[in-house]
């Protein structure tokens, strides 16, 4: 029994992490452990205020540890695996089965666990609320509100993983064991019902920071209905097609409404300290809520932070501190995602991406060698520093093949020779003179499978605002939902209506590139992401660290100008707006996508635009492989871009890969109806296929 009670997760006492109020608005998810001896606790107002609060914690859980890398983000065009390789996620091989195991731990279980577990507190509150809840109360209809806003929440995370799912709408008293999976149909149907009535609940604005909004709901009923309306579901889905597209445009226009744009996307990322302006900008709709006071942590508290960096402590003259990251890295962008975008006009990579690193440990830096002082700069000096703390010390150079300019130095990893001149940084670059285009594959001296701990990393997540160096802890909130995401769902709800609507589309997109071209004035050089958030802090300042005398690893800096050919410096302003449909069709950046994935009618462009301009706007933001798989492009893009296909070890397939498996450890659990454990028949009964 003691099994059972800890892997359904149906028993109330079990499961609940009761956390109390406070009146400071980031501090509403302090937890604090409430002693409960049973359930009546749930039967008072007091109870249940503290039960809403516990739920929210259900938030972080994509962003606790290494499931939101693996079930999100891997084994996708976008990124591929890095230093820390994941077959059974990246390649689809055996070891992606019913029993996972990776990473030291396993990623499937937890979230169907996770899931289960808020889903029953959200029971609760349906339940309890209107049977102990002042009606009069002003807080009433937010409390039901928050209950069927998080069962539909987390409904839908089941569903987009796993396909149909028990359908679970009442507490539990006790251990139950018996279950049988609802159709997806059904929990489709449950997760728009849920989230409507969310939205027909919940205030348009809260007192408290973080709490779920009516423009949350909305948010996540478009994205539901959307998915709904999408090609995996294509053998039922038919007579809801319609209505779904039309309540995306209604609700994402409303939730565009009340959260405008920010105008600049930097705005996004310019995290400086903890519960800090830049949280709070009008697009965040939704944000899983952490902060620098450990007593909210948990067990996990922020780990997406470590799974995108590069590795950079290895290198000569850099040692790791809390600017530059803890780099895990577990994940590296793909040629695809430096290729789909216009690197030149849209201002959108250079604020995703990091590609300079500062030097923070002059003891250790390289230094010129009589050999290659002879190759370096007029008047370099053998026996000196190739740099010196407080300068640049590594940096990646985003170019095209066909670039003349780079060629190898023999016998040494980073050293490029760039139109003879050997570099004093430590250089990756992406094509050396004479290699061609290739979208997997070795080319370069960075991002391909033999060197994986060497790329361009994403920064949307970097935190220098960490307690320590070596702390697995971030500080700040992640972004679960901004307004962003419903203009592209909204133009998507058009493109699927038909070539009579694409005007339309353009027209919710251009929303989007009109603030991703650079502003007249704007420095295209310029690098901000979360790791300056170092200079804020007391404890990097405090301990040292070589952030006064030597430098930091953060660098203010970017490749911009070099990556593009070493062009004149400007502060002219850009356009990359869609003037008509042809401008998609003839698009000189994503006709070679469209060529690659085989792309030639009208309606497939317009929908391969849609899924490129996502990338564009939402890397590494863990929305990719739900992205693919509900619009069945996973295995072509997967294939195409990703070098996990390429290096074998895969069994993908088609009728297996669009849904995860099971866990093994629910369908050991449950009983059949009459109280036997499952055999083995019964449990591949309930299983997806293929596994």
């Amino acid at each position: 029994m003691n099994k059972r009670n800890c892997r359904l997760m149906f028993s109330v006492l079990g499961t609940i992490g009761l956390l109390s109020m406070n009146a400071c608005s980031k501090d509403f998810l302090k937890e604090e452990q409430i002693t409960i001896p049973d359930t009546e606790y749930l039967k008072t107002q007091a109870g249940l205020d503290d039960l809403a609060t516990g739920v929210y914690s259900k938030l972080k859980f994509k962003y606790n540890y290494t499931w939101g890398m693996a079930l999100f983000n891997l084994g996708v065009d976008e990124f591929t695996d890095a230093n820390n390789p994941s077959p059974s996620f990246n390649s689809y091989s055996t070891d992606l089965n019913a029993s996972e195991s990776t990473y030291g731990g396993s990623n499937l279980a937890p979230l169907f666990d996770n899931m289960y577990s808020g889903i029953e507190s959200a029971n609760s509150l349906i339940q309890y609320v209107p049977l102990y809840y002042d009606k009069a109360s002003s807080s009433y209809n937010t409390r039901l509100g928050e209950g069927h806003f998080m069962r539909g929440y987390f409904y839908l995370q089941l569903l987009v993983q796993f396909g149909g799912v028990p359908l679970k709408l009442t507490p539990s008293n006790g251990v139950e064991t018996y279950f049988t999976r609802a159709s997806e149909e059904e929990i489709f149907a449950q997760v728009v019902t849920d989230l409507k009535q969310a939205y027909d609940l919940l205030p348009a604005t809260v007192s408290e920071f973080g709490r779920v909004t009516k423009w949350a709901a909305a948010h996540y009923l478009a994205k539901a209905q959307l998915t709904r309306a999408s090609e995996l579901y294509a053998s039922w889905n038919a007579n809801y097609i319609n209505a779904d597209l039309d309540a995306v445009i209604k609700y994402g226009t409303e939730v565009v409404n009340a959260h405008p744009l920010v105008s600049d996307y930097t705005q996004l990322w310019d995290y400086q300290r903890a519960n800090g302006a830049n949280e709070k900008v009008s697009e965040v709709v939704l944000a899983a809520q952490f902060s620098d006071d450990q007593a909210t942590w948990g067990r996990y508290g922020n780990q997406i932070h470590l799974y995108y960096p590069s590795v950079y402590q290895d290198l000569a003259g850099t040692s790791r501190d809390i600017s530059g990251g803890r780099e895990f890295s577990y994940a590296r962008a793909t040629n695809y995602t430096m290729d789909v975008f216009d690197r030149r006009n849209d201002s959108r990579f250079w604020k995703s991406f990091i590609t300079m690193y500062g030097s923070n440990n002059t003891a250790t830096a390289p230094t010129w060698n009589a050999t290659n002082a002879a190759l370096g700069p007029a008047g370099t000096v053998a026996g000196t520093k190739r740099f010196t703390g407080g300068q640049l010390a590594i940096k990646y150079v985003v170019n095209n093949a066909g670039d003349s300019r780079y060629r190898r130095v023999a016998g040494d990893n980073t050293g490029v020779l760039k139109n003879g001149v050997m570099q004093n940084t430590h250089t990756f670059v992406r094509y050396f003179e004479g290699e061609p285009q290739a979208w997997v594959g070795q080319h370069g001296n960075n991002g391909y499978f033999g060197v994986q701990s060497r790329s361009v990393a994403l920064s949307k997540f970097r935190d220098g605002y960490r307690v320590s160096i070596a702390s697995q802890f971030g500080t700040r909130d992640v972004i679960m939902a901004r307004s962003a995401e419903d203009v592209l769902m909204i133009a998507e709800a058009y493109i699927r209506k038909g070539e009579g609507e694409y005007a339309n589309a353009i027209a919710w997109i251009n929303r989007l590139r009109a603030r991703a071209a650079y502003k007249e004035g704007e420095n295209r050089a310029k690098n901000v992401d979360g790791g300056q958030a170092y200079k804020n802090n007391s404890y990097a300042l405090g301990k040292g660290g070589g952030f006064s005398a030597n430098g930091a690893i953060y660098w203010e800096g970017n490749s911009y100008y070099e990556s593009n050919g070493d062009m004149a410096q400007t502060t002219a302003a850009t356009s990359i707006l869609i003037n008509s449909v042809d401008d998609v069709y003839n698009s000189a950046i994503d006709g070679p996508i469209y060529a690659k994935l085989g792309a030639s009618a009208n309606a497939q462009k317009m929908l391969c635009f849609l899924l490129n301009e996502r990338t564009r706007e939402l890397c590494g933001e863990l929305y990719r492989w739900e992205d693919l798989a509900r619009t069945k492009t996973l295995e072509a893009r997967w294939k195409a871009f990703n070098d996990g296909y390429v290096r074998g070890n895969t069994v993908f397939n088609a009728n297996t890969h669009y849904y995860r498996p099971i866990p093994q450890s629910f369908l050991d659990a449950i009983t059949n109806q009459g109280g036997a454990s499952l055999t083995p028949a019964e449990k591949q009964a309930l299983q997806n296929p293929g596994y």
